[in-house]
């Protein structure tokens, strides 16, 4: 690419890089006619090319990361040369934290960062408990009675519960709850919105509709009724943050309602439904897991959190992390163009056999022991690293440990039917119910 003078017109760090190998377009148009979802393709470009690779949707390659080293290198080392533009659900969540950039992001950030730490936790346990005891209450009548129930539905219900407490200081009601069925319709049919945010936004309206009204109700009681009967929730530091700071506007409290909402909810439920799902096909785990220890002692309680880390790494919660190469820069070794889209992937690094030794059996038993996991920080990112790591790793891994080691030993369910398939959307789901009896 130099000139005859010698000049080469390329940034620095591009020169000094080699090129990212792309995947042959007659591969990416095969699998367009074959109706694959992008999950195939990116598992594709992987198997042929490596860790660091790309491909074309469009005019300009994309570059897909999946390699440990540069994960991290995109991630954690390098957050300002690797940076959001948008989030695939800012119809849904507008401003709020997960969606923010630049110095707006930090500011958001800042003031919930306080509120998931070891200390901040504290305030919550006991909404966790109280929304884990309702849970297996009811579990437990089913049991008796013989009800079936959908392990999905009773997941979410529960993450819901745990949220919405955790929120406005309020238990969650029969209304709010069906209200609020409204944002797992519109997260379900987001990979199926049309291109522009108009319409896209058309086609969702009545289901956006009701979420707001639920966000301005709670809103409105916090802010004439005090705390609930939990105590004040973090709806209510949002609320005190606009005596403050002018950028807390009714519309920027209700973003953060609702990412707070979605965020705290969607994943804790996904992930709980796999893993039982998981434990329906390797029954042996769940014996491990009680075996390890009696109830309450530490012993049961990792092995417990292990079962958790190890559905989380074959379904992360964020399973697909976009980025923009705001500048040029080598990333270990190759050349990535400002301007450049990147996408990691953790789900694809999970499932790494150089990584994880047969990486789609569930084996607990890898994070149970010292050695039993990668140990380059890249290997293992179910919430992401680096400064955009989710802010609700621990409250997250709290209430699913709280919710199994009440209702692991009490009940095994029998699942009438499971989903075939995983749909890839926000998070990874299963895509149909979980219908089931409790023995």
């Amino acid at each position: 690419m130099a000139t005859e003078a010698g000049f080469d017109p390329r940034p620095p760090a591009v020169r000094t890089g080699r090129p990212v190998p792309e995947l042959d377009p007659a591969l990416v148009e095969r699998w367009r006619s074959d109706g694959g979802e992008l999950v195939d393709l990116l598992a594709l470009v992987r198997e042929r090319l490596g860790g660091v690779a790309a491909f074309r949707l469009g005019p300009s390659p994309t570059v897909l990361v999946t390699d440990p080293g540069a994960v991290r290198h995109v991630l954690a080392l390098h957050p300002d040369r690797y940076v959001k533009r948008s989030h695939r659900a800012r119809l849904l969540i507008g401003d709020g934290v997960l969606a923010a950039t630049g110095e707006a992001w930090k500011s958001q950030r800042r003031l919930l960062q306080s509120q998931f730490t070891g200390t901040g936790m504290r305030r919550y346990e006991r909404r966790i408990a109280e929304a884990a005891r309702v849970t297996a209450e009811r579990w437990s009548a089913c049991a008796r009675t013989g009800q079936p129930l959908d392990i999905g539905l009773e997941m979410r219900r529960f993450a819901l519960d745990t949220i919405w407490r955790s929120l406005t200081g309020h238990p969650l009601d029969d209304g709010t709850e069906r209200e609020l069925g409204a944002v797992a319709a519109v997260v379900a049919a987001m990979p199926t919105l049309p291109a522009g945010t108009a319409d896209a936004r058309d086609a969702v309206a009545a289901d956006l509709a009701r979420i707001d009204a639920v966000a301005h109700r709670a809103i409105a009681a916090a802010r004439t009724g005090g705390a609930g009967p939990d105590g004040p929730g973090l709806l209510h530091l949002l609320i005190g943050a606009s005596g403050e700071r002018p950028e807390y506007t009714d519309r920027l409290i209700r973003d953060e309602l609702i990412t707070l909402l979605v965020a705290g909810h969607e994943t804790t439920a996904t992930t709980l439904t796999w893993l039982y799902l998981l434990l329906d096909r390797y029954p042996a785990a769940r014996d491990e897991a009680l075996a390890a220890g009696a109830p309450g002692s530490a012993e049961r309680r990792r092995a417990v959190q292990a079962l958790v880390y190890e559905t989380l790494r074959l379904y992360p919660s964020a399973w697909i992390l976009p980025r923009y190469a705001a500048e040029a820069d080598v990333m270990t070794g190759y050349a990535v163009e400002a301007g450049s889209d990147v996408v990691v992937c953790p789900y694809l690094t999970h499932r790494d056999p150089e990584l994880w030794p047969d990486p789609d059996r569930f084996d607990p038993r890898r994070f149970a022991t010292p050695d039993g996991r990668p140990t380059h920080p890249g290997a293992y990112l179910p919430f992401g690293i680096g400064p955009r790591a989710c802010l609700g790793l621990q409250f997250a891994l709290r209430e699913a440990t709280v919710l199994l080691e009440d209702l692991l030993p009490a009940h095994v369910p029998a699942f009438r039917s499971v989903p075939a398939r995983a749909a890839y959307s926000i998070t990874v789901r299963p895509d149909g119910p979980t219908p089931a009896t409790l023995r």
